[in-house]
């Protein structure tokens, strides 16, 4: 199997300075990130590793859900998945840690019921190779099949 890369230059301090994570493997781009941008509600123009890791989980989930759908015997049409991953102090060791992840998937589905699109979501939530690397934090999952 494959190995990704992303490189990230820095420049400066943790509250002055600024970098670029460069997504190297597939050459789509090169981001901005900051520190005190990481740390406010408003982004303004720059990414952080709580929007790469969401973007991943939310990437990783999708392929992963539609496997167990199919696994369950149904057809899936489209699935819309949302990974918000939350930043906050960590009050057992110190500094910062990633305090939650919700994921959210909204499926339009042939040949599962509700039920049956539940359980493939719980199942991709747990088999999903981004959610096995995040054990450590709280994951949620909120499913609603289209109809």
């Amino acid at each position: 199997m494959p190995t990704r890369t992303a490189r990230t230059a820095w420049d400066g301090g943790l509250q002055d300075g600024t970098g670029q994570v460069e997504l190297s493997s597939s050459k789509v781009g090169t981001y901005d990130v900051s520190f005190p941008r990481r740390a406010a509600d408003d982004a303004g123009g720059t990414t952080s590793p709580e929007e790469l890791i969401a973007a991943a989980h939310s990437a990783c989930f999708a392929m992963q859900l539609s496997a167990e759908i199919a696994e369950a015997g149904g057809t899936p049409h489209s699935l819309e998945v949302s990974a918000d991953v939350s930043l906050g102090p960590d009050s057992e060791k110190g500094g910062f840690a990633l305090t939650g992840i919700a994921l959210t998937v909204k499926g339009e589905v042939e040949g599962l019921d509700a039920a049956g699109f539940e359980a493939a979501a719980q199942a991709a939530k747990v088999g999903c190779p981004v959610s096995k690397a995040l054990t450590g934090v709280d994951i949620t999952l909120t499913a609603s099949l289209i109809e």
